[in-house]
Protein backbone atom coordinates (compact mmCIF):
# COMPACT_ATOMS: atom_id res chain seq x y z
CA UNK A 1 0.00 0.00 0.00
CA UNK A 2 1.26 3.41 -0.89
CA UNK A 3 1.30 6.29 1.37
CA UNK A 4 0.45 10.31 1.17
CA UNK A 5 2.29 13.14 1.99
CA UNK A 6 0.27 16.01 1.85
CA UNK A 7 0.23 19.37 3.71
CA UNK A 8 -2.05 21.74 2.78
CA UNK A 9 -1.51 25.52 4.48
CA UNK A 10 -3.07 28.91 4.63
CA UNK A 11 -0.87 31.25 6.53
CA UNK A 12 1.36 34.45 6.74
CA UNK A 13 5.06 34.67 6.34
CA UNK A 14 6.72 35.31 9.18
CA UNK A 15 9.66 36.96 7.85
CA UNK A 16 11.24 37.85 4.33
CA UNK A 17 12.38 34.26 2.57
CA UNK A 18 15.66 34.01 2.83
CA UNK A 19 17.12 32.75 -1.02
CA UNK A 20 20.33 30.71 -1.81
CA UNK A 21 21.46 29.84 -4.80
CA UNK A 22 23.08 26.05 -4.56
CA UNK A 23 25.77 24.40 -6.32
CA UNK A 24 24.64 24.85 -10.27
CA UNK A 25 22.56 27.98 -9.92
CA UNK A 26 19.82 25.79 -7.89
CA UNK A 27 17.50 28.64 -6.35
CA UNK A 28 15.97 27.80 -2.79
CA UNK A 29 14.07 29.73 -0.56
CA UNK A 30 13.15 29.29 2.89
CA UNK A 31 10.93 31.16 5.27
CA UNK A 32 8.77 30.72 8.07
CA UNK A 33 4.80 30.32 7.94
CA UNK A 34 2.36 30.84 10.96
CA UNK A 35 -0.54 29.43 10.61
CA UNK A 36 -3.76 30.58 13.65
CA UNK A 37 -6.33 28.61 14.72
CA UNK A 38 -8.49 30.56 16.55
CA UNK A 39 -11.46 28.70 19.20
CA UNK A 40 -13.66 29.13 21.62
CA UNK A 41 -12.74 27.83 25.04
CA UNK A 42 -14.81 25.80 28.24
CA UNK A 43 -16.10 29.12 29.02
CA UNK A 44 -16.83 30.09 25.82
CA UNK A 45 -14.29 32.70 25.05
CA UNK A 46 -12.22 32.98 22.01
CA UNK A 47 -8.77 31.63 22.14
CA UNK A 48 -6.46 31.32 19.03
CA UNK A 49 -3.66 29.30 18.61
CA UNK A 50 -0.33 29.78 16.28
CA UNK A 51 1.91 27.59 14.91
CA UNK A 52 4.66 28.09 13.08
CA UNK A 53 5.82 25.87 9.99
CA UNK A 54 9.51 26.00 8.20
CA UNK A 55 8.51 26.35 4.31
CA UNK A 56 11.30 25.53 1.35
CA UNK A 57 10.63 26.35 -1.63
CA UNK A 58 13.06 24.95 -4.63
CA UNK A 59 13.67 26.64 -8.23
CA UNK A 60 11.10 28.72 -9.66
CA UNK A 61 9.05 28.88 -6.69
CA UNK A 62 11.96 30.17 -5.08
CA UNK A 63 13.02 32.46 -7.32
CA UNK A 64 9.01 34.06 -7.31
CA UNK A 65 8.72 33.89 -3.38
CA UNK A 66 12.26 36.25 -3.62
CA UNK A 67 10.47 38.41 -5.84
CA UNK A 68 7.00 38.77 -4.05
CA UNK A 69 6.36 37.59 -0.94
CA UNK A 70 7.41 40.01 2.01
CA UNK A 71 7.08 39.49 5.81
CA UNK A 72 3.10 39.01 6.15
CA UNK A 73 2.12 37.83 2.93
CA UNK A 74 -0.87 35.30 2.66
CA UNK A 75 -0.14 32.33 0.80
CA UNK A 76 -1.80 29.29 0.18
CA UNK A 77 0.91 26.23 0.43
CA UNK A 78 0.81 23.14 -0.73
CA UNK A 79 3.63 20.45 -0.43
CA UNK A 80 5.17 17.50 1.54
CA UNK A 81 6.42 16.99 5.18
CA UNK A 82 10.40 16.57 5.25
CA UNK A 83 12.51 15.66 8.24
CA UNK A 84 16.16 16.34 8.31
CA UNK A 85 18.45 14.69 11.11
CA UNK A 86 22.15 15.89 11.71
CA UNK A 87 24.61 15.94 14.63
CA UNK A 88 25.38 19.28 15.94
CA UNK A 89 29.13 20.64 17.27
CA UNK A 90 28.13 18.37 20.42
CA UNK A 91 27.73 15.45 18.81
CA UNK A 92 23.82 15.97 19.65
CA UNK A 93 20.90 14.22 17.42
CA UNK A 94 19.36 17.23 16.18
CA UNK A 95 15.75 17.01 14.06
CA UNK A 96 14.15 19.62 11.59
CA UNK A 97 11.02 19.14 9.98
CA UNK A 98 9.90 21.28 7.00
CA UNK A 99 7.42 21.83 4.32
CA UNK A 100 9.05 21.43 1.17
CA UNK A 101 6.15 23.37 -1.31
CA UNK A 102 4.94 22.32 -4.75
CA UNK A 103 2.31 24.40 -5.61
CA UNK A 104 1.95 28.00 -3.91
CA UNK A 105 -0.50 30.62 -4.35
CA UNK A 106 -0.43 34.47 -3.19
CA UNK A 107 -3.45 34.91 -1.84
CA UNK A 108 -2.78 38.87 -1.14
CA UNK A 109 -4.45 41.62 -2.76
CA UNK A 110 -3.14 43.15 -6.14
CA UNK A 111 -1.35 46.59 -4.51
CA UNK A 112 -2.43 49.65 -6.95
CA UNK A 113 0.95 49.58 -8.41
CA UNK A 114 0.10 45.64 -9.46
CA UNK A 115 2.80 44.56 -7.85
CA UNK A 116 2.16 41.69 -6.06
CA UNK A 117 0.25 38.77 -8.45
CA UNK A 118 -2.84 37.17 -7.03
CA UNK A 119 -2.07 33.92 -8.67
CA UNK A 120 -1.21 30.41 -8.43
CA UNK A 121 2.67 28.76 -9.43
CA UNK A 122 3.77 25.46 -9.86
CA UNK A 123 7.08 23.47 -8.72
CA UNK A 124 6.98 22.05 -12.42
CA UNK A 125 7.04 24.97 -14.38
CA UNK A 126 7.84 28.04 -12.28
CA UNK A 127 5.49 30.04 -14.27
CA UNK A 128 1.83 31.59 -13.15
CA UNK A 129 -0.48 29.70 -14.95
CA UNK A 130 -4.02 31.63 -15.66
CA UNK A 131 -6.17 30.52 -13.13
CA UNK A 132 -9.32 28.55 -14.35
CA UNK A 133 -12.33 30.34 -11.92
CA UNK A 134 -14.80 29.39 -14.35
CA UNK A 135 -17.66 26.85 -13.03
CA UNK A 136 -21.22 26.64 -13.54
CA UNK A 137 -23.10 24.18 -11.79
CA UNK A 138 -26.05 24.29 -13.71
CA UNK A 139 -24.46 22.85 -16.71
CA UNK A 140 -23.20 19.48 -14.97
CA UNK A 141 -24.51 16.11 -16.25
CA UNK A 142 -24.82 13.49 -13.63
CA UNK A 143 -23.97 10.57 -16.39
CA UNK A 144 -23.32 8.06 -13.64
CA UNK A 145 -25.02 4.46 -14.87
CA UNK A 146 -26.20 4.12 -11.35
Amino acid sequence: MRGVNRVVLIGNLGKEPDMQHLEGNIAVAKFPLATTETYKDRNGNMASQTEWHTIVLWRGLAELAQKYLHKGSLVFIEGRLRTRVWEDKDKNRRFSTEIVGDNLVMLDKRKENGDVPAAETTAETGTIPAPDISFDASSTKDDLPF
